[in-house]
């Protein structure tokens, strides 16, 4: 968690500015995002777009992730019987 100086600058964690390729002096953009607040770097800030744009894509991720959910739930199956348990492999080789 980073703090807010008197002079209002925040730290960035160095994690977050690898992963973003964020260099020291590069610009980024502090969007109002609701009741958060949303740190855009400067090359994909022009990703953001339009509102119309933001929501068809927000859409399309929505829909993607009710496909994967729907997967996983077909994809839950009846454990098999493999021949042994759990139990039986703690109770192996030790002697009664």
């Amino acid at each position: 968690m980073s703090k807010v100086t008197s002079k209002l600058q925040v730290t960035l964690p160095k994690a977050l500015a690898r992963e973003y390729r964020i260099e020291p002096g590069d610009e980024i953009l502090w969007v109002a995002a609701g009741d958060s607040i949303r740190v855009v770097p400067a090359g994909l800030q022009s990703r953001a777009g339009t509102p119309a744009t933001r929501l068809h894509l927000f859409d399309r991720a929505t829909e993607r992730q009710r496909e994967r959910d729907a997967s996983n739930k077909a994809r839950v199956r009846e454990p098999k019987d493999r021949g042994w348990t759990r139990e039986g492999l703690y109770q192996r080789g030790r002697s009664g």
